[in-house]
């Protein structure tokens, strides 16, 4: 059986034999509310090609993007080339995430590109919050940051303030020299979504550095993720656990010690940080769908 996990920035795919992975490899996106689709049929193509697709049971892929029946369609469309015979399940990516922290009932919170939250309850009721894609939502995502970090540069040039910490490494990263050209470049159809969230980076790092006002990005970031997570826990009638994952959830300490203070103060007290990448939970959803 193969495993995808296909986020806003790549596509991961793991072969399993027997619930052993045997193979391991990446390509860029084929989310195609990121990228276009002969783009995502390009990258599934090299994916599959490296990770081989004979004599496969059974493909199971999460992505963001998967709010209907006939998005689901769409993506096995493209996969099912490349596995003729074989059985498809495509879900929304934080269904693998939920899997993967090795529980069957609770809440999974992505936080990467993107943000989203899901969980089940033991009666087998669903609930989702947000994942409405940037320009609805994902807040406490890498675009946010991002976006957020742009918007911080350009009040201050506004306010006659000087260049601080932040702007001064968001300037960098984007090869500008000044705030004010930040406002074209964050138009310009040469940058997206994946190089937005990409400048989290300098959030991250001005926070580690004591820039106070990225400190306050990450501490939003982790209220606003905690708040998602909290709409599910209450919709389903459950407590937890509250698993966080994803690139920001998984590897951003800040944010991390954030969203378990803002889901402690609403009585939320286990929560856990994903210890290993979603695409691992493929497995135990193949087991329980068995």
């Amino acid at each position: 059986m193969i495993g995808l996990d296909i986020g806003g920035t790549k596509t991961r795919g793991v072969r399993f034999e027997d619930g052993v992975p045997v193979m391991d490899e990446s390509a860029g996106s084929s989310n195609v509310q990121n990228v276009t689709r002969d783009e995502a049929a390009h990258n599934l193509a090299s994916l599959f090609a490296r990770i081989g697709s004979g004599d496969v049971s059974h493909v199971y892929a999460g992505s963001g993007g998967i709010d209907t029946e006939e998005d689901a369609a769409a993506l096995a469309a493209l996969i099912e080339p490349h596995v003729p015979g074989a059985q498809i399940t495509v879900v929304h990516d934080s269904r693998l995430l939920l899997a993967a922290g090795h529980a069957s009932t609770g809440v999974a919170v992505i936080a990467g590109t993107g943000s989203a939250a899901w969980g089940r309850n033991a009666d087998g009721g669903e609930a989702r919050a947000g994942g409405w894609g940037y320009l609805l939502g994902d807040e406490g995502s890498g675009y946010w940051l991002g976006r957020e970090a742009v918007r911080h540069s350009l009040r201050r040039m506004n306010q006659g303030l000087p260049v601080d910490q932040l702007t001064a490494a968001l300037l960098q990263s984007c090869g500008m020299d000044h705030p004010n050209k930040l406002i074209a470049l964050f138009h310009s159809p040469d940058t997206g979504r994946r190089f937005w969230a990409q400048q989290a980076r300098s959030v991250v790092e001005a926070a580690a550095a004591g820039h106070a006002a990225s400190q306050e990005m990450l501490d939003q970031a982790g209220k606003d993720l905690a708040a998602l997570a909290l709409q599910v826990l209450q919709q389903l009638g459950i407590q937890g656990p509250v698993i966080l994952g994803s690139g920001l959830g998984m590897n951003v300490v800040p944010l991390q010690e954030a969203f378990r203070r803002h889901l402690a103060e609403a009585g939320v007290t286990d929560v856990r940080i994903l210890d290993q990448d979603p695409v691992f939970g493929v497995p135990q959803l193949l087991a329980e769908m068995a």
